[in-house]
């Protein structure tokens, strides 16, 4: 899923020890949603203008990703939490403004589709 993009990396030491750690973290939210739609940057200015459209099961893909880093108490506003990223980039979420998939969430409409055990 991250072949291509820039991904954090952590190193942790004990300079008394002389041991460390490296932590391979996920790439930033707006980095997968860009690569989903195939561009390389977001819009210059995202209110108006639109670099692409994702489905619904493409934002809850990258949601399962991100859940363990995310600190959304459930599922669902981890999607909202994707879906808020989405429009700051520019896209569309199933060819409408992300905010009205965000109202449809919060109305029970995708219940189906978000289970909180994703």
């Amino acid at each position: 899923m991250f072949k291509g993009l820039t991904v954090p990396v952590r190193i942790e030491c004990n300079p008394e020890t002389k041991q460390f750690e490296i932590f391979v973290e996920t790439p930033s939210t707006a980095s997968l949603l860009l690569k989903e739609v195939g561009v390389e940057k977001g819009a210059s200015n995202p209110g108006e203008d639109k670099i692409g459209n994702l489905t619904l099961d493409q934002i809850i893909s990258i949601a399962n990703a991100k859940k363990d880093i995310f600190l959304d108490k459930t599922f669902k506003t981890c999607v909202k939490t994707v879906i808020g990223t989405a429009l700051s980039v520019g896209l569309t979420v199933e060819g409408v403004d992300p905010r009205i998939i965000q109202e449809r969430i919060d109305n029970g409409e995708y219940d189906d589709k978000i289970k909180e055990e994703s």
